[in-house]
């Protein structure tokens, strides 16, 4: 039985390796996140707890030998094609979620279905290193909003509710997306997850303590920001509660763990020995041989889909030249020249009200959301991962990144027209990425030359707002993509 151990160890650590270079992206931007993020910054600690969690388990993997599922690779071709998709919509979590079940799908192929199933949780609690959630933070904001604004009342402070913004008499609060309660969410559930395998065995209590390792975080994060709203009303000042309001939170998010803690407590279930199935030995030879064999064969289905990406993307060139300057503002003077940060064209306007600087990328008709998103984030300081504020000016998105980042208005053109990518354009435009389109996708992204952040702000809504050329440039730039040799197999537009 111990050489069949350690020939699954092997042929495990072979398949953790190539899923690694296959999924090296997804690994790199997944690393970048937690360092950048305080809403992840948890994730480097759960491939020791995952290892803790094994260990406390260690009977098992003592006395159950390995039998190897080959058959069950099978799974991985509706994954590989789900990788697929999740990169031409470009959702960077899709990916990651689907790596991770890659390397789940390994072990169940070498370990067993037995032996899987008896390791579940610490194999399962992996899914942790996937730093997923973010688009959470929109409704979080809204409940946080309903929250107070149902609150205050209740405590006889008068405020007026516009959107995201409390006012009180005593100043003016905001439930910015890092207010919205993410990173304590996040944090609760691995917590409550891990509490939940240590402590109970029956799954229904294991169950409910991580409903309400949900639910504790989102109402205690509502009473964080009234309270934030409410001390600031009777110290009489916004600003001096707002410069301490982080700290407030971690404490009174430690608090809510540690009443988690004693509430669930009182119906724990003591382990004792980890129960031993009883599973007949199988043949060591014919073991390795299917463990090998549905490794290989995994690695060759992971494959698939960066294979099919990577060609779809040798097809698609980006369009940096030739391209025509805008027209300038009647009150401006146009200065043509090169963002530094991007191979991209750009134009600085000189204004009577300052200096704005239009970066402009024409892509592809068939290039990835990803790539869409990846330049976007790029030109407006959000790429490294960190937290930043974001809001829409009519078709404009502005992003505010943290100090020492700068402002920046941006717009996407995907099939001619300003477009959000919400779920339904991703869909679009992954289907232009796989067959081809008419038009060029298009980014223009605007940033000031203000070393005020909120003049900056204010002065990129100004320009945005005014300059109504820029909606006919990007139509302008989408049309005619006849210099695109990849929009030979374009269909004709809808309608």
């Amino acid at each position: 039985m111990q050489h069949e151990r350690s020939g699954s160890v092997v042929v495990m650590g072979v398949g953790l390796a190539a899923l690694g270079l296959l999924f090296q992206s997804e690994i790199v931007a997944a690393v970048t996140v937690w360092r950048a993020s305080t809403a992840y910054n948890h994730c480097f600690l759960i491939i020791p707890i995952a290892g803790y969690l094994l260990w406390e388990r260690r009977a098992l993997l003592h006395a159950v030998p390995p039998r190897p599922c080959a058959i069950a690779v099978l799974a991985g071709l509706p994954l590989a094609l789900a990788w697929l998709l999740a990169e031409r919509i470009g959702i960077m979590e899709g990916r990651q979620l689907i790596a991770m079940s890659f390397v789940e799908l390994l072990f169940f192929v070498v370990l067993g279905p037995r032996l899987w199933w008896s390791l579940a949780g610490p194999l399962l609690y992996l899914y942790f290193l996937v730093p997923f959630g973010a688009f959470l933070t929109p409704k979080l904001q809204d409940i946080t909003t309903v929250f107070v604004a149902h609150g205050l009342p209740l405590l006889h402070i008068p405020a007026y509710v516009d959107g995201y913004t409390i006012e009180i008499p005593e100043g003016t609060f905001m439930v910015a997306e890092a207010c919205a309660g993410l990173r304590f969410l996040v944090a609760a559930v691995a917590f409550g997850c891990l509490y939940a395998l240590m402590m109970y065995r029956t799954p229904m209590r294991r169950a409910a303590f991580i409903v309400a390792s949900i639910v504790v975080p989102v109402v205690a994060n509502g009473f964080r920001v009234l309270g934030i709203v409410a001390l600031g009303h009777y110290m009489g000042s916004a600003q001096a509660v707002e410069a301490d309001h982080v700290v407030y939170g971690w404490v009174f998010f430690s608090a809510v763990i540690l009443l988690l803690i004693v509430l669930g407590l009182p119906f724990r279930q003591d382990h004792g020995a980890w129960t031993v199935p009883d599973v007949p030995m199988a043949s060591t030879l014919h073991a390795s041989r299917q463990a090998l064999f549905g490794t290989l064969a995994l690695i060759v289905l992971a494959a698939i889909g960066p294979a099919l990406a990577a060609r779809i993307d040798r097809t698609s060139t980006d369009v940096v030249a030739d391209l025509p300057l805008p027209a300038p503002p009647a009150d401006c003077v146009v200065q043509p020249m090169r963002a530094a940060d991007v191979d991209a064209p750009a134009t600085r306007f000189v204004c009577a009200k300052g200096a704005v600087m239009l970066t402009v990328q024409v892509f592809s008709p068939r290039a990835s959301v990803a790539q869409l998103l990846g330049s976007q984030r790029r030109l407006t300081g959000a790429a490294d991962g960190a937290d930043v504020e974001t809001r829409l000016v009519g078709t404009w998105l502005l992003t505010v990144p943290e100090p020492p980042g700068k402002p920046v208005a941006s717009c996407l053109w995907i099939d001619g027209q300003p477009a959000t990518l919400g779920l339904a354009t991703r869909m679009r435009q992954a289907w232009h990425s796989l067959f081809g389109a008419p038009y060029r996708p298009v980014l223009l992204a605007v940033s000031a030359d203000e070393p005020d952040r909120r003049r900056a702000a204010q002065s990129l809504v100004d320009f945005v707002q005014t300059q109504s050329a820029l909606g006919k440039y990007g139509v302008q730039l989408s049309a005619n993509p006849k210099s695109d040799p990849a929009v030979g197999s374009a269909r004709p537009a809808p309608g």
